[in-house]
């Protein structure tokens, strides 16, 4: 997982060391990394958390200069553009944005979703001013919220590949799930994907066994609180959970 105390690029650190003013003080990191630091000359620091930074600089003050040096790094100011990946996918966290980047990439950069992954992603872009935390669906009235078919973009149809802005958050739900059950060959749950229909059901079970019959289908849904039992086609689409 990205650590959010990573330091990036025009952060400025807040540095301690305890009994030592001279070394103490507020140090902007440069866009190629790094920093100057007196005595030391030349830190980098981008890429490294916190504590990173300050084993780094505790290290190598104690190689010379002061003996158990104690120091604390903190982000006095974060400068670093960020996109949010939560959800089902390998390494959840926060990523530095580059430029033009894109859904894929940023997936990419995540380790990719997960075998349970749906088949949609939410992309919440935070409507006012950027954010430190990630944007959850709960949240969708403070942000313009764009769903991804993720199956389309595994396609090819990169029409759905969007470009990324600065506090966007990445949301990859679970795959939500629909039964299938009676006179199939291989009755169980599966993954549901929007617009599928009755027919590509019942295939994904295997199709109907030798007792099976497409004239007596029925589907079970829970409406307003009630469990009912509808007869329906194989032209029909399937809703998740039925």
């Amino acid at each position: 997982m990205v650590d959010l105390d990573a330091v990036g690029p025009q952060d400025v650190l807040k540095i301690t060391v305890f009994d030592e003013p001279a070394l103490s003080g507020s140090f902007r990191v440069d866009a190629d990394g790094g920093f100057q630091y007196p005595m030391l000359g030349r830190v980098t620091a981008a890429g490294l958390t916190t504590r990173d930074v300050e084993a780094l600089i505790r290290a190598r003050l104690e190689d010379g200069y002061i003996r158990r040096a104690q120091v604390a790094v903190d982000i006095e100011q974060s400068r670093t553009r960020n996109v949010f990946i939560v959800g089902e996918v390998r390494t959840p966290g926060k990523y530095p944005l580059t430029d033009q980047m894109t859904l894929i990439e940023a997936l990419a950069a995540a380790g990719a979703t997960t075998p349970s992954a749906g088949t949609e992603a939410l992309i919440l872009r935070p409507r006012e001013g950027g954010t430190s935390a990630p944007l959850r669906p709960e949240d969708a009235d403070r942000a313009n919220v764009t769903r991804v078919s993720l199956a389309d973009m595994q396609m090819g149809l990169l029409s759905q590949n969007v470009t990324l802005s600065e506090g966007d958050t990445i949301f990859v739900p679970k795959a939500e799930r629909f039964f299938v059950t009676g006179q199939v060959r291989n009755p169980g749950a599966f993954a549901f994907e929007r617009g599928i229909t009755v027919l590509q059901a019942i295939s994904l079970a295997g199709g109907l066994s030798e007792k099976g019959s497409s004239r007596r289908l029925k589907v079970v849904r829970t409406v307003d609180g009630k469990r009912t039992e509808q007869k329906v086609d194989l032209a029909d689409t399937v809703e998740a959970g039925a």
